[in-house]
């Protein structure tokens, strides 16, 4: 039988800056869903170190699922759930709520920009009163790109798909309010990246 575990070279590099900023804002008994968890390697990283905190994996691409569900079975975690086919754009994500977060590693570049606003519109369905919104990945600042290598990263993604792209944090953060969540915390992280703490407002 042949493996399908799929691995990142980027998940490697981020994962601990990633789990550092989790590690304090999740609640040692928090319920997560993870959207586009992609290879699985983060949902296995953070579940394996946060033992107390139930992981829900979720991926629109077959593939992708087919990766995390041999994580799952390599790693033996029993706070990893089976990988559940969301993609953000519909309207119902068929999950039973509250979560007490919602984690998106490198999502919102990879996407449309219809994903964003309907990440945060998903969250204010399924988040509990204190749930909060995780967000990683590279953004604009003021409309202007914060290193040359994020405006790189950009021209590659606009070669794969011109609506995908690096976001602005002004128009996200105008996403999230747009729903009743507000930007708690910017962290910043290796690689000229961020990550993003929304809670309610």
């Amino acid at each position: 039988m042949s493996d399908a575990r799929q691995s990142s070279p980027s998940a490697a590099r981020n994962r601990e800056p990633i789990l550092d900023v989790l590690r304090r804002v999740l609640g040692e008994r928090a319920r997560v869903l993870e959207i586009a968890s992609g290879t699985g390697e983060h949902a296995m990283h953070m579940a394996r170190a946060l033992p107390g905190v139930s992981w829900c994996p979720s991926d629109p691409d077959a593939s992708a699922r087919a990766s995390i569900e041999a994580w799952r079975a390599h790693e033996t975690l029993s706070n990893v759930a089976p990988p559940l086919a969301i993609d953000v754009r519909d309207g119902d994500w068929n999950v039973a709520p509250p979560f007490d977060a919602i984690v998106a590693i490198n999502m919102i570049h990879i996407a449309p920009w219809e994903a964003t606003p309907a990440l945060f519109a998903g969250a204010a369905r399924l988040l509990g009163p204190d749930g909060i919104v995780f967000l990683y990945g590279p953004y604009k600042r003021g409309g202007k790109h914060t290193a040359p290598s994020n405006e790189a990263f950009e021209g590659w993604l606009k070669q794969r798909d011109p609506r995908f792209g690096v976001r602005d944090l002004g128009e996200v953060e105008n996403a999230a309010q747009a729903r009743g969540l507000r930007l708690r915390e910017i962290a910043g992280m290796p690689a000229d990246n961020l990550s993003l703490v929304f809670a309610r407002a």
